[in-house]
């Protein structure tokens, strides 16, 4: 099974401008592709924004860049299910400011931006070793520190089919 990260790129809004200037990267937002490759999960930066999916069918490579793993069925039914209990979670504003202006993480209940749910489902359905890829530690998740670890996690996947 396949599941992609996509990472936003195009020149979007204000918001995705400040982003990229404030995290020095040239993503502003990510979103998680599933099998299905029409199910995207993503959360956005506006006031009443919702954890959730909606199906899309067409994604142009000069506004976006994929990185797609490998997974097996576990898993995959982990992010679904993880999904599943985080569906309708608010954005995390408070979370995603703070843990930017202060030396440690802040993290709200029940609240998410785009890069920290992803880089999450992947840590709970064990696709990021928590041994290499500390992202507990992390303070930063955001969508450039994601692409980063989604290339570590691509890396290390390619070493292991050599092996």
């Amino acid at each position: 099974m396949i599941i992609t990260i996509a990472f936003y790129k195009g020149e979007g809004n204000i918001l995705n401008k400040i982003v990229r200037w404030w995290t020095k990267s040239i993503y502003s937002h990510a979103e998680l592709i599933l099998d299905d490759r029409e199910t995207w999960i993503s959360i956005s930066p506006k006031i009443l924004s919702e954890l959730g999916s909606a199906k899309k069918f067409f994604a142009s490579c000069a506004e976006w860049d994929f990185i797609s793993l490998e997974v097996n069925k576990e898993q995959y039914q982990t992010i679904i299910d993880f999904f599943e209990e985080t569906k309708g979670s608010g954005y995390d504003w408070v979370g995603m400011l703070l843990s930017q202006f202060l030396p440690f993480r802040i993290k709200t209940e029940n609240r998410w931006y785009c890069s920290e749910w992803i880089a999450y489902a992947l840590r709970i359905a064990c696709i990021v070793d928590w041994k290499t890829i500390k992202i507990y530690e992390r303070k930063d998740l955001s969508p450039g520190v994601l692409h980063e670890i989604a290339t570590k996690i691509k890396e290390n996947e390619g070493k292991k089919i050599q092996s």
